[in-house]
Parts: C-alpha cells; structure tokens; sequence
C-alpha cells in the first residue's frame, strides 16, 4: 500500500473532560492517504463485516482487535516483520517499535498527520474536507471523495472514526481505546482535529474504521 510520509514535529493534545492539555514529539512517520477499505480488508481476511456494501467504502464495523490482527496480517503478506505480538489468549498485545510492519497510528500522530501544519479545529471548511451528519446523506461514503489536507491524507474529519493505539485513560477508562477524527453520523462540532472518543477494543459499529501507519525503521 502506497503511505504518506508524515514529517516529524509536535503536537499538543487536549481532553475535554479533565480540561488536561499536553505535547508530544512524534516522529516522522507513514500513514494511509485513505482509511482501509472493504476491498483491502477482504483481499487480506476474506471477510467483509461492514453494515453497508461497497469495495471502495472503508470497512467498518470492526474492532480495535480486528484492526491489529489486520496490520500483522497484511504485515506478513508482504514479508514485513509484524508490529504487533498477540499473546496466546488473545487478552493482550504488545507493539515492537523496531518492527517494519504496519500498525495503527498512535493519538498524537494521528493529531498532527491530521493538522497538517495547521492550527484550528479544522484543515479546512468542513463540508468540503468530509462526510458528516450535515452532509452525508446519514451513510458512509467512498474513501477519497473530499478534499485531502495539506499532505495529502483524505477523509481525516469525518466518514469513519478511526482507531489509535493508545489507551484513552488507564487509571479510569482500563482497556479503552481511541478514536479520532468523527464519522458520517456526527455533528460538525465532533468533526475536529483535537476531538477525543473512547471505546472498548472489542466493540464494533458502523462508523468506525481505521488507517494504517508505518514506522520510519533505519537499519
């Protein structure tokens, strides 16, 4: 899959519920131009779980979980070292940083990938840039079809949520991961580039989905 190569900077993320603000270096790093779509997801598991039908609508429907096994197994597909380690119940999982293979974006990269360099809520006016309650026609639509940010990445605001890796809040949410990004179902006031939503790793519904990322790996 051809990536983006997101440059390296910093990010100050913020949560709306404990008024917490804080910055993160990231690194430079790849990330899909599209979230995943039916046709990819198929073409790796064989499956198609999404509630609505079409090989260039993102997946969705899936988990967090479903989104890690994904990116090992395509990771493996294409003779990339995994990125991620499932242990044998399937509870747990660990990500080695060294590894070439694909995974998901953390919170922070994922904020400054959607940014762009920018500093508003946005990338740019909303309706133009994605599918959103206002918009949408209340459906998920073909990944690309909205105007991309200034590295070229597409439907960053709006579609499908995509998930992150980080927990949202151990101490009180446990297992809990992020979303980012708002869906086709939402209001333009969840459509921003700093706005956080949590789920548990196993849950599964029609406006989330996800997007692939790679390390930069020097050997």
């Amino acid at each position: 899959m051809d990536l983006v190569t997101v440059p390296a900077g910093r990010v100050t993320l913020s949560d709306r519920r404990t008024e917490r603000r804080w910055t993160v270096d990231v690194a430079a790093f790849q990330l899909a131009p599209f979230p995943v779509t039916q046709a990819a997801y198929a073409r790796v598991t064989g499956e198609w779980p999404s509630a609505a039908r079409g090989a260039e609508l993102p997946v969705e429907s899936v988990s967090w979980w479903d989104a890690v096994r994904f990116c090992d197994a395509l990771s493996r597909s294409e003779g990339l070292t995994p990125a991620y380690r499932v242990d044998d119940g399937g509870e747990g999982v660990t990500w080695d940083r060294s590894a070439d293979g694909y995974r998901l974006p953390t919170e922070a990269e994922w904020e400054h990938a959607c940014r762009a360099g920018t500093t508003g809520p946005r990338y740019g006016d909303l309706d133009e840039i994605a599918w959103h309650r206002g918009n949408s026609g209340e459906r998920v639509h073909e990944v690309g079809g909205r105007k991309p940010n200034a590295w070229g990445l597409h439907d960053m605001l709006g579609n499908v949520w995509d998930w992150c890796w980080d927990q949202y809040d151990p101490e009180v949410y446990g297992s809990y991961r992020v979303l980012r990004g708002g869906g086709w179902f939402d209001e333009r006031w969840s459509c921003r580039a700093s706005v956080r939503r949590r789920s548990h790793p196993t849950f599964r519904t029609d406006d989330v989905g996800f997007r692939l990322a790679r390390s930069v790996v020097t050997r």
